[in-house]
């Protein structure tokens, strides 16, 4: 089940006297054991079965897949890029 990293947030900031919008995407992420399937609900849970002596579980059996979404941004003709 994917669990959410950070949160969308758009902020603004003066750069070279304009106001720029600063954007932090949302990043949900899914871990999987890909030797048994299971997955994880954060990064602490996967390390814990690695670290955990009565599993077979290596850093290398957990896959991290991360689904990035940038939010819609409105662009004008007098918008500077």
């Amino acid at each position: 089940m994917p669990f959410i990293e950070t949160e969308a947030s758009v902020r603004y900031e003066i750069i070279d006297g304009q106001r720029v919008p600063i954007i932090t995407p949302k990043t949900e992420v899914t871990l999987t054991n890909t030797v048994t399937g299971q997955e994880y609900m954060s990064d602490a849970e996967a390390l814990a079965d690695v670290q955990n002596p009565n599993t077979e579980t290596k850093s290398e059996h957990i896959r991290r897949d991360v689904n990035v979404t940038v939010e819609e941004i409105k662009i004008g003709a007098g918008t500077k890029l």
